[in-house]
């Protein structure tokens, strides 16, 4: 670990054995009665409470059996009635999170907006002394991944993101622990079905709701006409998402990156082929559109079928593809992780996990298993995300999807995305944290914010 990352850790462990001194039970033992119920929550993005437009709603009740909830923030006014009614009408409702943030003073807060706020809001959060539970994916960018480090380092607040599978001892964290305890032999490889994105548009452009702040919804992002279609499918979108690649991707491939690159680093090379929805020309100026210069038709413009292989240090590839067929081999899945080393292979999704190496466990391997498991869940309980964040928040631990990990995996979804973009083979110094002689690529580790929204979010 780096110098600051010590640091971090031995001051957040002193602050939480304060909180822990209050009650002899943990948040990640109990909820509604836990010490951790004193904290103050607030929820920035709540979704709707169907999840008409993403998880920030189900995200924020979990959060609320930990905490006492006292405001909500959404830019859609349906959204902040329908979640305080599920709370009696008596949270305090907010437009803007800043003005939220600056009244409520919260403890705790809990951001479920489109991905492309997630960094501008954490920022703001933490800086006002919350600890901060973000969906995922977290970032934007790769260069928002190394501010939101910075800022959970300067701060010293307990941050999860919420990659729940993370959390998943009988499936994903049993996978990584037959790939790190040797059960599939040496010379492992991953290979990771996410799904495709959809081809759409052009959509008409139209009237923004009256209950809605279409200028606070775009933020930070190039200025932009309302549709129904860029507001709930943001993820196919550029400007306010990644498509597929830090969808499913910030899932499948942290799980697959965590198993075969455990240590702080990253991919050194990455090759990609895919295709792009009709919306965008070929050899288009990605890094000028990004930053507002150049636009396409109001259409979905993420990538819709694709190839990467990314190279690690240690020999590993991760390969990530829309859909993974091999013929002749029986190997066919459109969404899950497969695990392949010389003496086997395992795979795994939500759904199951399941091989040979499986099988053949005994219960000697079994305790083994076990034992690799709570040092990846760094001596917390698994199975409970939300709750894993509040017993850190008490004891001052690291979270399981701590901002550290969670910048790797992002950096390499985001790198599949620029490869695509591209179109050619990258060379990554995971230590520097920059591409390898290519000016071109790394001017897409970064993109132009609308200042309107984000300045005092960055100040």
């Amino acid at each position: 670990m780096n110098a600051n990352r010590r640091d971090f850790l031995r001051t957040s462990a002193a602050a939480g054995s304060a909180l822990t001194l209050a009650g002899t039970t943990t948040a990640a033992d109990q909820s509604d009665d836990s010490s951790s119920k004193k904290l103050r929550l607030a929820s920035i993005g709540v979704g709707g409470s169907r999840g008409r437009y993403n998880r920030g709603g189900a995200v924020a009740r979990q959060a609320a059996k930990f905490a006492t909830m006292v405001a909500v923030c959404d830019v859609d006014d349906r959204h902040t009635a329908e979640f305080n009614q599920s709370f009696g009408g008596k949270l305090n409702t907010y437009r803007d999170y800043r003005e939220m943030l600056e009244t409520e003073k919260p403890d705790v807060v809990t951001i479920g907006t489109p991905d492309h706020w997630h960094v501008p809001i954490a920022i703001a959060a933490l800086r006002a002394g919350a600890h901060v539970y973000c969906e995922k994916p977290l970032t934007l960018t790769i260069d928002e991944g190394k501010q939101i480090r910075k800022v959970v380092e300067e701060t010293g607040k307990v941050f999860q993101v919420g990659t729940q599978q993370r959390s998943d001892k009988g499936r994903f964290l049993t996978a990584i622990a037959m790939v790190q305890t040797g059960r599939l032999g040496d010379n492992v490889n991953a290979y990771v079905a996410i799904g495709g994105a959809p081809e759409g548009g052009p959509f008409e452009n139209t009237t923004a709701p009256d209950d809605l702040d279409w200028d606070l919804w775009v933020g930070p992002a190039p200025e932009a006409k309302y549709s129904e279609e860029r507001r709930r499918f943001f993820r196919w979108y550029f400007e306010y998402s990644g498509g597929k690649m830090t969808d499913w991707g910030a899932h499948h491939i942290d799980i697959a990156q965590w198993a075969l690159a455990p240590g702080e680093t990253g991919p050194v090379r990455i090759s990609a082929t895919g295709e792009f929805t009709p919306i965008v020309p070929a050899d288009f100026n990605w890094n000028s559109f990004l930053n507002g210069e150049a636009s396409l038709p109001n259409g979905y413009n993420t990538a819709t079928k694709f190839h990467i292989d990314l190279e690690f240090e240690n020999g590993s590839t991760l390969s990530v593809n829309d859909h993974y067929k091999r013929e002749g081999d029986n190997v066919d899945f459109g969404n899950g992780i497969l695990f392949e080393g010389d003496k086997g292979r395992i795979f795994v999704n939500r759904g199951k996990i399941e091989g040979r190496p499986m099988e053949a466990l005994t219960d000697a391997d079994r305790k083994e298993l076990d034992d690799k498991i709570a040092e990846l869940c760094k001596g917390k309980r698994s199975g409970n995300h939300m709750g894993n964040f509040f017993a850190c928040i008490e004891d001052g631990g690291l979270p399981i999807s701590d901002v550290w990990s969670h910048h790797r995996t992002m950096t390499s979804c985001h790198m599949c995305n620029i490869a695509l973009m591209l179109g050619r083979e990258l060379r990554w110094d995971p230590k520097a944290e920059q591409f390898i002689d290519d000016d071109q690529a790394n001017a897409l580790l970064s993109r132009k914010s609308r200042e309107i929204t984000t300045a005092e979010a960055a100040s």
